[in-house]
Formats: structure tokens, sequence, C-alpha cells
């Protein structure tokens, strides 16, 4: 008998018309927001309504040993999600309810296919919010947020999904459902599996509901500060001058040259001074008036021209270009949006490497970064679908300029396929088999996600 027809047979007596296998469905599911596409197409698409037909999806998987991708949204950046042949795609996006809200505990409890915008939108009547701002919130999950261990443009003040998250419910590979974390601030029983789940990519179980970490919304007034420099270096070493100073905005976005022209032309705007840098830092709380003042005094001190605006309308359409980013980089071509970090004061040596890496290998590579936290997204724009040779080698070259300077792979957007070659350089040959030996414990079967994040 045909397993591929076995198992979908399967799944059909199991989850009827939940499972999906239209060519329309299939082709979807093969790519994510990265550009790249799995080599062949998925068994079947499941669109779980719920923890048990996750759980039955995953007990047919294991006694047929066949592979399980899960998936959110799809806008992932690393190819984490994609399926590919003789794989199902387990599609979590209809799990979006709110479980749970507790304003006295300052806590949620949420279903992971539920969007970044919607859920803050419904906590905004409670007064409280949460706080992971990915550029993509209007169309990112809180799954997916988790699986990736995603971040944002409020980490520098606010902190990533990691210090978001109080506990998560996870389904094993075979089926079984643990409940990991706490409902209390603290909690130090046993090992924090938790940790462990945040940013596995789907490697060690399919996250199905999630304990979150509220905040109340921030009172007082919200100040927004654009300044332009001559050069992306100036702008890198004026922010981090405001690291240093103390100060502490809630976002601060810097923006190449070329990443601000392209954005410029999409939205129609006069095109930016040649080769201007721009940093957009938002300042809240009730001392937001006075943190602005200071933060534009560093900024002029380094060269910089200093606009501020306390007008909340004003401050969005700022950050509305920033957030308009990748759709700039789509009219330039084909492109592999990369993700590095680096210690805050290494931002400017981090440019000045950019810049090495486009000369030497004849590249264009529009910047975009989190200044607040040095997390850097250059673009290598090319032509055609897929990452020719020569813009692997100056991604190359940018990684390890990158670990050189005290850095990381991935701040936020993950391994997932593109990035796995080099996983091994920064963690270590021994680190790297212990992390392979964690996700044998979790699926001794090898059916989640594999071929992700762990390369031969």
């Amino acid at each position: 008998m045909n397993l591929d027809l076995d198992v979908l047979a399967l799944l059909r007596a199991a989850l009827g018309d939940r499972v999906d296998t239209t060519p329309s469905s299939l082709q979807s599911a093969r790519a994510d927001k990265s550009g790249h596409a799995a080599s062949g197409t998925p068994l079947a698409v499941v669109r779980a309504a719920s923890v048990a037909d996750v759980q039955e999806t995953l007990r047919i998987a294991t006694q047929t040993r066949t592979p399980v991708v899960t998936r959110g949204a799809g806008t992932g950046l690393a190819g984490g999600a994609n399926a590919g042949s003789g794989e199902i795609a387990l599609s979590l996006r209809s799990m979006d309810r709110i479980i749970e809200v507790r304003p006295d505990d300052l806590l949620a409890v949420v279903e992971p296919g539920i969007l970044n915008g919607d859920l803050n939108a419904a906590l905004a009547e409670h007064g409280m919010w949460w706080a992971p701002d990915p550029a993509s919130r209007a169309i990112s999950t809180v799954g997916g947020n988790i699986a990736t261990g995603a971040g944002g443009l409020l980490c520098a003040k606010y902190g990533v999904v990691r210090d978001a998250v109080l506990g998560v419910d996870v389904v094993l590979a075979d089926g079984r459902l643990l409940r990991l974390g706490h409902r209390t601030v603290k909690g130090v029983t046993g090992l924090d599996l938790t940790s462990l789940m945040i940013g596995s990519e789907g490697t060690l179980g399919v996250i199905v509901g999630a304990t979150l970490k509220l905040r109340r919304l921030v009172p007082g007034d919200v100040c927004t500060i654009a300044a332009t420099f001559t050069d992306v270096r100036a702008a890198a070493a004026a922010s981090a001058a405001i690291t240093a100073s103390g100060v502490q905005p809630a976002i601060m976005e810097l923006m190449d040259a070329a990443a601000l022209a392209a954005v410029h032309d999409l939205l129609s705007m006069e095109p930016p001074t040649p080769g201007a840098a721009q940093l957009t830092i938002q300042t809240d709380g009730p001392a937001a008036a006075a943190e602005a003042l200071a933060i534009a005094g560093v900024l002029r001190a380094g060269g910089g021209t200093v606009a501020i605006s306390h007008d909340r309308a004003e401050g969005e359409h700022l950050l509305a270009i920033r957030r308009s980013m990748h759709a700039a980089m789509e009219r330039l071509g084909t492109t592999l949006i990369e993700d590095v970090s680096v210690p805050r004061s290494a931002l400017p040596a981090m440019f000045d490497e950019i810049a090495r890496v486009e000369r030497e290998h004849g590249v264009m590579i529009p910047t975009v970064a989190h200044a607040g936290d040095g997390n850097l997204h250059p673009n290598f724009i090319f032509d055609g679908p897929e990452v020719p040779a020569h813009i692997w080698e100056a991604a190359d070259d940018l990684f390890r300029a990158a670990l050189r300077l005290g850095g990381t792979l991935t701040g936020e957007h993950g391994i997932g396929v593109l990035k796995r070659r080099w996983l091994a350089d920064e963690l270590g040959d021994d680190q790297w088999e212990l992390q392979r030996q964690i996700t044998r414990a979790f699926d001794p079967t090898g059916i989640l996600n594999p071929g992700k994040v762990f390369g031969d």
C-alpha cells in the first residue's frame, strides 16, 4: 500500500475536512516570507481547530513515521516552517482564541494562532498590553513569535518574547500534552522547560497554548524623535551614545541610506539627502518629554539634525516609515532578509563591516537596525528566485564579522533552514551535539521539523 495514501486516509478518518489537500494550500505551505521554499509539496495541510486535533495528528504521524512541520501565519524569515515532500503541514492559525484575561494577575492565556495586533487590541480594553512588537505585528502570530523567540521594535525597554511568557502548553511528538511553566511571578521548580521551548522552532513539540505576562498600558505622553545624519556610522555611534547615557527610549530604529531611500520611494516621499541615515526614536511614560530632550542633546552632539514630535499620530507616521522596510525591499529585487546582533557598542563597527562586505563582494545590502538592542537586518538584494552563490559568500562574510564582534547569528528570526550551516560555528561542536541530544529526548523518532535548525 502507498504509505502517503495510508497517512492521508488515517488523517481524514480522524480529522475529516480539517485535512486540506488543495493544490493552492499545499503550495502555500512550502514557503514563508524569507523567499525560500521547500522542495516538493507536503502531503496535506492539517488545519487544527483544537488541542485534540493536534494530538491526533501527532499520534498518526508517530505511528506512520511521518514528518510534521508546524505553521502559524507563515511570516517567518528563516524557512523554519516550510513543509516539503512527504511531510504534514500542521497549521495552528485557526486556534486563535483568548482563553482568559486576568488583569489582577497581569496575565492572559491564549491559543497560538492569535495575531499580535489582534491580541493587543483586545487587551487594551482591559488597560493592558503584551509587549513584544515585531514589525510584522499585524500579520504574525503569538505562537510563531514564541517558536522563533521573536523580538521587535520595543525590545530594548520592554524585552523580547522570552521575557513575556510565563508558561506554554505543548503537545509532544507522541501526542502527550504537557503544561509547562506557571502562573506566578516567581517559579523555579525543576528545569525551566518553558524557556527551552521558546525559540525551539518546532523541533521539540507543538505549542498549543501560552500563558503570557502582561503590562499595564503606559501612562503619560509619547514623544517621537527623527534625527538624520550624514552617514550611517555617525547614526550608529549616536545610538550607542544614547545607550551609554543611561536614557532608555522605548524604540530606537536606524535606517541606512539605501534603506531610507527605498522606503521614501515606496511611500512617494521626497527623496532623502544622498548618503543620509536616520534614527527614529520614541520615548514613553511620565518622563517622556524630559527623556526626549536629553536624547535630542546626545543626537545633536553626534552631528544629527533633530526634530521632536509630541503628537502620537505623527509619531506613528514616522514609525510607519520603518515598518514599510520589507515592502520597499521587494521593489528592489529578490531579498535575503538577514538578522544578526552585536553588542550595542559595536554597532558602528558592524556597519563598517557591512560596507566592507558590499565593496569586496560587489553587492548591495540595505540595512535597518533595532539600534536599542544591537539587532541588525541586512538585506541582500539579487535577481532571480534562488539565492546565488555569491550572495551566500557575502552573507558568510557578514555573519563571521558579527561573531568576531562578539555577536550572534540571529537576534529574532531563528535558524530554520537558511542559517543551519553556521550554527556550529557559533555554538561549538560540543554544544551543538548537546542540543541535538535534547531534541532527541523530546522527539526520539525525529518527526518534528526534521532538517531545520540542526543540519548534518
